[in-house]
């Protein structure tokens, strides 16, 4: 199956800037949609941006103007760019992406998760 390894996170002072970066592995015949989750302790998990096949995007009130999701289609890597950072972004970052896989004969499609990375933003 697909395998999302995440990199980027850390800790940086309000007002900073972070580049979240998520790369998929496995034999994929396609991605549909990518996106970041996040979640901070104590809270439910928040889908903080998306990303579609096609480029168009989609993100939560509270990042909008501050982050950037994109994509790198040849190297099936997802990546947020966090500017204007806030403490209220500290949490711990996951990507998702919704994925055909090839497995055995034929085609599987699923959701997968990222390890997650922490992002911790301080005042």
């Amino acid at each position: 199956q697909v395998q999302l390894v995440e990199s980027g996170g850390g800790l940086v002072q309000a007002g900073g800037s972070l580049r979240l970066s998520c790369a998929a592995s496995g034999i994929i015949v396609s991605i549909n949609v990518m996106g970041w989750y996040r979640q901070a302790p104590g809270k439910q998990r928040e889908l903080v941006a998306v990303i579609s096949s096609g480029g168009g995007t989609n993100y939560v009130d509270s990042v909008k103007g501050r982050f950037t999701i994109s994509r790198d289609n040849a190297k099936n890597t997802v990546y947020l760019q966090m500017n204007t950072l806030k403490p209220e972004d500290t949490a711990v970052y996951y990507c998702n992406v919704d994925a055909t896989t090839l497995q055995g004969t034929g085609r599987k499609r699923s959701n997968y998760w990222g390890q997650g990375t922490q992002v911790t933003v301080s005042s």
